[in-house]
């Protein structure tokens, strides 16, 4: 008959200290790889944040540009092709904000889970030392 089959009350100290130990071990294996999931799906989110904001400021310098050329062609020529490029720097701005307003919505989404992973590791660990005094 093996370790685990025996009853609580049929096993002996050391077979139930072995258990104890082979339960502990898996309990600590799967909160570790509960915290790696929750640390994944939050460097998802940081990951596509940074990627919107990338794209926010990208598309916010060339919005700034657009419009430098716009003064420049305004200045230049004093013909509507000025107007043509301020609407396209509009543009531009508004696709800038979208990006910006996504960024938020996922950078809101990132939550510390190692700590919470962690915590409860402890909290298991102590109780286990105070079911063995």
């Amino acid at each position: 008959m093996s370790v685990e089959s025996k009853p609580a009350a049929d096993a002996s100290i050391g077979e139930l200290m072995g258990q104890l130990s082979a339960q502990t071990s898996r309990l600590v294996r799967d909160e570790m790889r509960l915290a790696q999931k929750e640390l994944q799906q939050s460097v998802k989110h940081a990951g596509v944040g940074a990627g919107l904001i990338s794209a926010a400021g990208l598309l916010a310098v060339i919005g700034l540009m657009t419009l430098v050329a716009a003064a420049v062609a305004a200045l230049a020529l004093v013909l509507p092709v000025w107007a043509a490029a301020v609407i396209v720097a509009v543009v531009l701005f508004i696709g800038a904000g979208i990006a910006a307003l996504f960024s938020r919505k996922q950078a809101e989404e990132i939550t510390p889970p190692v700590a919470e992973s962690a915590e409860s590791v402890k909290a298991d660990i102590k109780e286990l030392k105070e079911a063995r005094q």
